[in-house]
């Protein structure tokens, strides 16, 4: 019997002497944008039936949310929020430069912030806090519940091994 070794990874597992493993990569919905929510608002408004209100809003507002669509895939200023094993980064751009990250120790609580209007997409901003400090806004996260859930376990984990990394290392002067 044959056996087999594959590059495939398990997402987010990885042997501690590895580089960063990508956990999740996340784009901004067009909520993001103050335009998009102003479309948000207005495809809620109120109604029953196929014409209401909100869905003609939906409908004549399909050229407005196209544009802003294409205008964040701009090579320049295409947008992903990269979750990994050891941070959260912004990157921007066709070649994902580093705009903005915080290692998963360097923050305690996740909220998120739903805009009005984002919640029609649904979206929100995920705001992450060193205590009363903001460390990291990300903008116009789509299913942002789903994200925080995912960045909260990926924090625990992190702080957990440093940790144990810390405790192993104190045991191991106190014996030499």
């Amino acid at each position: 019997m044959a056996h087999f070794m594959t590059n495939t990874a398990i997402s987010g597992v990885a042997p501690p002497e590895a580089a960063e493993v990508t956990i999740m990569t996340v784009s901004p919905s067009i909520a993001e944008f103050k335009l998009g929510q102003m479309i948000g608002r207005g495809c809620r408004a109120g109604g029953g039936g196929a014409f209401s209100v909100g869905n003609l809003v939906a409908l004549a507002s399909i050229p407005a949310a196209l544009g802003l669509f294409f205008w964040s895939l701009r090579p320049w200023a295409v947008k992903r929020y990269r979750l990994t094993n050891r941070r959260i980064v912004i990157q921007k751009g066709t070649r994902q430069a580093e705009d903005a990250g915080v290692a998963l120790d360097q923050f305690d609580r996740v909220e998120i912030n739903v805009q009005p209007g984002q919640e029609w997409y649904p979206a929100g901003d995920l705001v992450l806090y060193h205590g009363p400090v903001e460390c990291l806004r990300l903008l116009g996260v789509p299913h942002p519940e789903s994200f925080r859930h995912t960045l909260l376990k990926a924090h625990v984990a992190f702080t957990g091994v440093q940790e144990a990394l810390e405790a192993h290392e104190k045991e191991l002067t106190a014996a030499g």
